[in-house]
């Protein structure tokens, strides 16, 4: 676990001091090292929570899970949790995918969003 900023490192394992302009125009750097890590996300979530913002603590812990998944399946979720965009099954199923991903807690926010919109009528009918 990160105990300090300077244990920080990025999703490539590159340390946070070590991603630099100088770096950057040597073309030292990789997309990866200016990825923030699950670690990183934790560390924060830990810190949030002890002062008091549980939360931003959760959403922190959500950030953590998905740096595991891929560009493109964050994509479908961001785009199926929007009004009117999913149905009740087609939340139902990005949630069972994200806890097949261990990514319970962003499974849990997925089904939380689903029954806010179908209290609301903002699912998209069949």
């Amino acid at each position: 676990m990160v105990e300090t900023m300077s244990d920080v490192v990025a999703r490539s394992g590159r340390a946070a001091r070590d991603v630099t302009i100088e770096a950057l125009a040597a073309g030292e750097l990789r997309t990866e090292d200016i990825m923030i890590s699950a670690e990183a996300l934790l560390a924060q979530a830990a810190q949030a929570r002890e002062h008091g913002y549980e939360p931003m603590a959760r959403n922190f812990e959500r950030a953590a899970e998905m740096t595991a998944l891929p560009d493109d399946e964050i994509l479908v979720m961001y785009e199926a949790l929007r009004p009117f965009r999913s149905t009740a099954g087609e939340l139902e199923s990005i949630a069972a995918r994200l806890d097949a991903a261990s990514a319970r807690n962003c499974a849990a926010l997925v089904r939380e969003a689903a029954a806010a919109y179908a209290a609301r009528g903002c699912l998209r009918s069949d």
